[in-house]
């Protein structure tokens, strides 16, 4: 039984490791060179960087950071520190490795592009490393444990710290229009980051409230293949009224068959189709 529990450890460091390779690589082939910044500790090193030139940025990455884990260290303890810390090292080093030693040179001058996939890569470095049980320490910390003191959600004081963070460069660059394409920047990694962490599901989450639910349920059960439940409740306005809804999840290539269904054997069914993030279990 230890040796799984081994093969997890590990995988997870690999996993932390691309994270910041990734982070990394983002930095110095994207933002850094087309001076612009990314949220959280990275986005105030880059900042910092354009103010005091005598330190490498990679330095600069891990003094923004340690603050950070000494809080993370405080509030949450040694092991919460040590993953951390060892995310926090191999992003300095590999920012100083990739810049300051092997030389990479920029991908690309243009603004957007830049911005995009800057994104995408420290999107994918920051979830891959939450996959890793690990943190990016920096500002994700001080977002945990105001949630923890507060009424307010981590996720609001990131988006805080962040539009600080844009603030800021506004400020010392000076450079309004690539503030904003740096804002889309942070846009995508949000985006890249849910769907690292979340999946795309393939199926929508269909709700069918109806008065011909026998004939829906069979044809579902025979055409679409699908398991779901079946609420009753009362109507809001005519409480006097049985409502009957039924719930499942349907392969989105199925979705315009399931419409057919409904619009054959019951016309004056409300149906609500929405996104599903990530599913769990059996339904």
């Amino acid at each position: 039984m230890k040796q799984p529990s081994r093969s997890l450890a590990l995988l997870q460091y690999v996993y932390v490791l691309l994270g910041t390779m990734s982070m990394a690589f983002a930095v110095v082939c994207f933002l850094s060179p087309n001076n612009m910044v990314t949220g959280g500790g990275i986005g105030i090193a880059l900042i910092l960087h354009y103010i005091v030139t005598s330190l490498t940025l990679g330095t600069l990455i891990m003094l923004v950071s340690v603050p950070f884990i000494l809080l993370g260290f405080i509030y949450f303890g040694k092991q919460y520190t040590f993953k951390t810390l060892l995310a926090m090292l191999s992003t300095s080093f590999f920012t100083d490795l990739f810049r300051e030693f092997l030389h990479l040179k920029p991908l690309t001058d243009d603004v957007l592009l830049a911005a995009v996939f800057g994104g995408i890569f420290i999107g994918l470095g920051v979830g891959l490393v939450i996959k890793g049980r690990s943190s990016t320490g920096s500002t994700s910390v001080v977002g945990e444990i105001v949630a923890m003191k507060s009424k307010f959600k981590a996720s609001e004081v990131l988006l805080s710290i962040d539009v600080t963070i844009m603030f800021a460069y506004i400020f010392v660059y000076g450079d309004l229009k690539k503030a904003l394409y740096s804002m889309i920047g942070v846009y995508v990694t949000a985006k890249i980051i849910d769907v690292i962490l979340t999946g795309r599901p393939s199926k929508k989450v269909v709700k069918i409230v109806s008065n011909n639910v026998e004939a829906l349920t069979e044809q579902i059960r025979e055409r679409i293949e699908e398991h779901g439940t079946i609420f009753t409740g009362v109507g809001l306005h005519h409480q006097k009224q049985t409502k009957t809804m039924i719930l499942l999840s349907v392969e989105i290539s199925k979705i315009q068959l399931l419409k057919d269904i409904i619009r054959e054997y019951d016309p004056e069914a409300f149906l609500i189709i929405s996104e599903a993030s990530e599913f769990l279990g059996r339904d």
